[in-house]
Formats: C-alpha cells, sequence, structure tokens
C-alpha cells in the first residue's frame, strides 16, 4: 500500500494490499476497502451522511476490489449501524462524483465527472452515467443503463435502456449490449420487448402482463422483473406521456 503526503486515514479505515491513497485524500467512518483501489488527491471517503437524521453515530462503508476514485469523489457512508453504504468491485468514479449515503452500488459502473446519487441509490452492475447526471434518492438505475450526459432522473431507469433529460428514455444501449456479449437473438428480443413495454401506448401494467409469456431470454426477464419491482414508476420513453404509477404507466 502507498499513502501520498498528507493524507489522512482515520482509526476505523481498513485497506486491502495493492491500495493508492493519493495526496489530501481524507479516507475516514467504519470503512473496509479490498485490494487495489485507487484513491486520487482530495478525495474524501467514508465521511458522514448529508442528512438531518443522522445522530453521529459510527456508521459503515463497504468497498470492494479495484475500485478508482478520481479527484475530490466524495463518497459518504450510512445513516444508521444496522445499513451500510456499498461500492462492488472495477468501479470507475471520475473527479467531483458523489455518492450518497446508504447507496448500493454495483461491479464495472462508470460515474462520469460531476455525477450525484442521492442517497439510498441503487445502480447496477456495468451502469455508465454520464458528465454531470442527477440520480434522485431511492432511484434504481438499471444494469447496463446509460445516462446521456446531464440527465436528472427521480424515476427508476429499467436496464439496458438509455435515459435523455428528466425522466425520459430513448431507446436501447446497443453497443453496451454488444460489448457485454449478448447474442444478436437477446438483444432483438430486447428490442421488441422495449417496444411492447414503453412504444405501443399501452398501461404499462397490462403491458408487462402480456409481455410475460412473450418474452423468455434471461435478459428480457432481468428487464420484465425490475420494471415489475418499481416503487417509484419507470422513465417513460421520449414519444410516450408518463412513468407514474397507476394507468399512467407504470407497474
Amino acid at each position: 500500500m502507498r499513502v501520498g503526503p498528507y493524507a489522512v486515514i482515520d482509526e476505523g479505515v481498513e485497506l486491502g494490499p495493492g491500495c493508492v491513497v493519493g495526496p489530501h485524500a481524507y479516507l475516514t467512518g467504519l470503512t473496509t476497502a479490498g485490494a487495489d483501489n485507487r484513491f486520487f488527491a482530495g478525495c474524501v471517503i467514508g465521511e458522514a451522511p448529508q442528512d438531518l437524521k443522522y445522530k453521529d453515530e459510527p456508521t459503515r462503508l463497504r468497498i470492494g476490489d479495484g475500485n478508482v476514485f478520481r479527484e475530490h469523489t466524495t463518497v459518504h457512508r450510512s445513516t444508521h449501524p444496522e445499513a451500510e453504504t456499498v461500492l462492488g468491485s472495477r468501479n470507475y468514479l471520475m473527479a467531483t462524483a458523489h455518492v450518497g449515503h446508504n447507496c448500493h452500488v454495483g461491479d464495472g459502473v462508470i460515474m462520469a465527472n460531476g455525477v450525484m446519487l442521492g442517497g439510498h441509490v441503487t445502480v447496477a452492475d456495468r451502469a455508465f452515467l454520464s458528465g454531470s447526471c442527477l440520480v434522485h434518492q431511492f432511484v434504481r438505475v438499471g444494469a447496463l443503463a446509460l445516462m446521456q450526459g446531464g440527465a436528472a432522473i427521480s424515476k427508476d431507469l429499467p436496464p439496458y435502456t438509455v435515459a435523455r433529460g428528466p425522466n425520459h428514455i430513448c431507446g436501447l444501449n446497443t453497443v453496451g449490449l454488444r460489448r457485454a456479449g449478448l447474442t444478436p437473438a437477446e438483444r432483438l428480443e430486447l428490442k421488441q420487448l422495449y417496444h411492447a413495454l414503453f412504444r405501443e401506448s399501452q398501461n404499462l401494467r397490462q403491458a408487462l402482463a402480456a409481455a410475460r409469456p412473450r418474452f423468455t431470454t434471461g435478459p428480457a426477464k432481468v428487464m420484465l422483473d425490475f420494471v415489475a419491482a418499481a416503487k417509484r414508476g419507470v422513465c417513460s420513453d421520449t414519444g410516450t406521456a408518463s412513468g407514474e404509477p397507476g394507468d399512467e404507466g407504470s407497474a
């Protein structure tokens, strides 16, 4: 492990082998990090949550292996001792990105400069959040989803889709799907499922019920299950009206 000048590592922090802590970085809280993580200059990892309900309790942040935290990235620990903020492995957080308290970030996620995750956000594996994207608290971002630069969501973003602007989606992350190794048949079925759910002007709950017998590959089931589990509503296609619960289009 290497530690740069003026870095501060508090007593509750545990770092695995091969970690590199840059100058002026601050690691605090009950933070555990696995092997080969790199903390660049000025990042603040494990600081207290920005939550008025927080009562100065010893709370936790758990980090996997091989993550990169670029300059002035901030990651906050959980609000209560029985919970934790979690980052998986091989994530890349660019300069000034922020992960709020109680977030759960999977593996292989990329967060570009200025991305902000509110508290209790869940980001699934290999999602890509472009520069200055905003994610409201308690929102879920599905696997291999992509947010275009400046997009802002307060509803769930289904897996494999592309977010554009406020709470809208504009199709599938086709490049990401190919890079992830999905077969042509799986990609075709996802395209057909996307149209069935989001572009046929049908109540989303009814569309889900009609789609389940038709779409049976693993990736299609992931999307169906994700949309069915939405509690905040899901982002709507740019050509449709709404993703709110009830008759307007949410599960």
